[in-house]
């Protein structure tokens, strides 16, 4: 590992000279990137140069265990152990640093939410979803952009009706990151406020979290599209629904539809558009490409049938409980009002652990 660790320290120097290179300035997405390494590669240094002070410390802290002083010798046992304890801790974190980088880190990403098995009740779970996000990401300092919304109470507000389908623009630093492991199905347990006996009923909403491509990785023939536009369904404001505004692209190669239409402008919702099928398209081509990752994505999202589930949310006993991990909180209430740190953050282990026990760590 300090080899590696080594080597990183050596990447950070040939980083800054490339930062510095007019060429590269001149080039934006080259620039983005090389910002974005440079970033993550600071930070692994900055950790190491910390680590390599406290092995120093520790050599130092050892030599003076010869003391003759009684008092002394105690002192610096208590110092040692200490810094045993900072170096393990500094090490596994180390390592955590080491791990391969998912190729989307750092990526903006559409988040799709969807009601699924139980009618208008799993609509309402969508809907209440999309607020536990919607405020999640608020605390996390990330942008929610609504690119297209489907009500089954098109007279409620966006964050008060039950929603069909939402597609949702996220960005800040830490989007791909902060909802990475959202994928898959949610299942919901309670009594629906139409039950008139009290029963608990049993719905569900899927959920799909697709990183945003950069602008060479999809390439689409326009020949391929078939972008039909029409009158915007639903209320409208001035506007949007006197004009052909809404926009659907239907990608023919591949039968994907988008369709978007809260916008006004017929250009905007174009763009919207294109960008939902591009980050599908890239969606589509990973799970090509990783054929064991594509099989466990569809046992993830699947159908949106209630018998398949990542996590159930059971509102009788307070009770939220992550499938996956076998993690069961009892704070269901804060969950729903976007306290979900504990569930990202145990997910993220769960999926360091595994990765370090892959490389044998």
């Amino acid at each position: 590992m300090h080899d590696r660790l080594e080597a990183v320290e050596g990447r950070l120097a040939v980083l800054d000279r490339m930062l510095a290179d007019p060429a590269i300035l001149a080039d934006a997405r080259r620039m983005r990137e090389l910002s974005r390494e440079h970033h993550h590669v600071n930070e692994v240094v900055e950790a190491w140069r910390a680590h390599k002070k406290l092995l120093a410390d520790l050599e130092s802290a050892r030599e003076m265990l010869g003391e003759n002083d009684p008092e002394m010798r105690e002192l610096v046992r208590a110092e040692v152990a200490d810094l045993d304890r900072q170096i393990a801790d500094s090490e596994t974190a180390l390592k955590i640093m080491l791990l391969p980088k998912d190729p989307y880190e750092g990526r903006p990403i559409l988040l799709e939410i969807r009601a699924g098995t139980g009618g208008d009740e799993a609509a309402l779970f969508a809907g209440d979803l999309y607020r536990m996000y919607s405020r999640y990401g608020e605390r996390r300092g990330l942008r929610f952009d609504v690119m297209s919304m489907s009500s089954v109470n098109p007279g409620g507000s966006a964050k008060s009706a039950g929603i069909k389908e939402v597609v949702v623009s996220v960005t800040g630093d830490a989007a791909y990151n902060a909802l990475r492991f959202e994928s898959g199905v949610h299942r919901v347990q309670r009594v629906p406020a139409t039950e008139a006996q009290g029963r608990i009923h049993t719905s569900a909403a899927t959920v799909a979290v697709m990183p945003e491509p950069d602008e060479i990785e999809i390439k689409i023939d326009p020949n391929d599209l078939d972008i039909q536009r029409m009158r915007a369904g639903g209320p409208g404001g001035q506007s949007v629904n006197t004009t052909d505004s809404a926009i659907r692209i239907v990608h023919k190669p591949t039968g994907i539809t988008v369709q978007c239409q809260d916008e006004k402008s017929q250009l905007k919702n174009k763009d919207k558009a294109m960008r939902v099928l591009k980050a599908r398209l890239l969606e589509r081509e990973a799970s090509a490409r990783h054929a064991e990752e594509a099989a466990e994505r569809k046992a993830q999202v699947g159908s949106g049938d209630r018998s398949e589930r990542i996590r159930t949310y059971n509102f009788p006993q307070n009770r939220v409980t992550d499938h996956r991990i076998n993690l069961t909180l009892y704070k269901l209430d804060q969950v729903m009002e976007g306290d979900i740190e504990e569930l990202v953050s145990a997910l993220l282990a769960d999926h360091q652990t595994r990765l370090m026990a892959a490389q044998g760590t």
